[in-house]
């Protein structure tokens, strides 16, 4: 992996911006969901429809709990300077790189890609406190700790 220096800052703003893509984009479907379920005649011919987007509703609205959740959690990872793997570190491992603030998974910024992960996920666990050189295994794949941000 090639050495790139990472700032910190557009890269939180990057994973806060994408929180808020998915919640607009989440909430676009909501409220479709709710009107076509207002559209449907209220017949019993209609009532496994009317069910299933209920249902849809239902799920729709657990994601955007797990959402709104992810926001306020962003609102705890600071851009603070570290020596140490903490809550909103920038770990670059021999293998990966890992921001430690929300589980939103895989993406992909100024072209390289991320993780972005729960500090209670298994692999952060492993990796906080631990320092630059320090190395860890998990599920059998050996990684060192090249730098933290």
């Amino acid at each position: 992996m090639q050495k790139t220096i990472y700032n910190k800052s557009e890269l939180r703003d990057f994973v806060n911006d994408s929180i808020s893509g998915k919640v607009k984009t989440l909430e676009f479907y909501l409220n479709f969901s709710l009107e076509a379920s207002r559209d449907i005649k209220k017949t019993s011919k209609y009532d496994s429809i009317r069910e299933e987007i209920q249902e849809e509703i239902y799920h729709l609205d657990r994601q955007m709990v797990s959402l709104k959740s992810m926001q306020t959690q962003m609102r705890k990872v600071l851009n603070s300077v570290s020596k140490t793997i903490k809550l909103g570190s920038l770990v670059i491992t021999n293998k990966a790189r890992f921001y430690i603030s929300v589980s939103l998974g895989e993406f992909f910024f100024q072209g390289d890609r991320f993780y972005a992960i729960s500090p209670e996920s298994p692999m952060a666990q492993i990796m906080l406190g631990k320092k630059v050189g320090d190395d860890f295994v998990l599920n059998k794949i050996h990684q060192e700790i090249v730098e933290i941000f």
